[in-house]
């Protein structure tokens, strides 16, 4: 059985990764693929409890190195439990957010490092890295309109943190992709969600090649 491919969405808050990736999904549905839908922190049961501690913490909330061992937790039981065995059955998997998340927020605006994060996701999740990365860029102005507009200013324990924080992590967002250009590529997230769905149909064309 041809092994299935892994798609991962990245980027900051407000940039609609969770719209994309749910279009997506069904854009490849529509081509005949079995396509599994998932997030991160998330999709397992023991993976979803944990997004719970880490977007409502209780008391004054986690340190950086804390949250980075809980995502990395998160992660390895969504990946032993739902994202390799639908790879292994041939299944694509859309997932919004994954370990270059880790890397944006804990380890370069967390200052956690990113050789830590990826020992970290070495040792609970061998490693897997998506087939490809898409990583949605939009511009500050449309983000502030679209959190917003999302949140109503009641945002979760990370999304609230400061305009600095945010800052840092797409810095960070835009380092890991100038340093791997193979493995990620660059969506333009201003506009229409159809416009920005287009652009990513394009940027997946050859993943797709002999699929249908």
């Amino acid at each position: 059985m041809t092994r299935g491919k892994f798609i991962a969405l990245e980027g900051g808050e407000g940039t609609g990764k969770s719209t994309q990736a749910r279009f997506l999904a069904e854009a490849l549905e529509a081509r005949g693929l079995q396509v599994e839908l998932t997030r991160e922190p998330g999709g397992t049961p023991g993976a979803e409890a944990i997004r719970k501690l880490l977007l409502d913490p209780p008391g004054d909330g986690w340190g950086p190195r804390a949250e980075a061992l809980l995502f990395a937790a998160a992660r390895s039981d969504h990946v032993e439990k739902r994202i390799l065995p639908a790879l292994e059955a041939g299944r694509w998997v859309v997932c919004d957010r994954f370990v270059d998340s880790s890397r944006a927020y804990q380890g370069g605006a967390g200052g956690v490092g990113d050789d830590a994060v990826r020992a970290l996701h070495a040792v609970g999740s061998c490693g897997l890295r998506p087939d490809l990365t898409l990583l949605v860029e939009v511009a500050p102005e449309q983000v502030a309109a679209r959190l917003a507009a999302r949140d109503g200013g009641q945002s979760d324990a990370i999304g609230g943190r400061s305009a600095a924080y945010h800052a840092d992590v797409a810095s960070s967002f835009a380092r890991l992709a100038a340093e791997d250009p193979a493995g990620f590529s660059l969506v333009d997230g201003n506009g229409s969600p159809d416009e920005v769905h287009r652009r990513i149909m394009q940027l997946i064309a050859p993943l797709l090649e002999g699929t249908a």
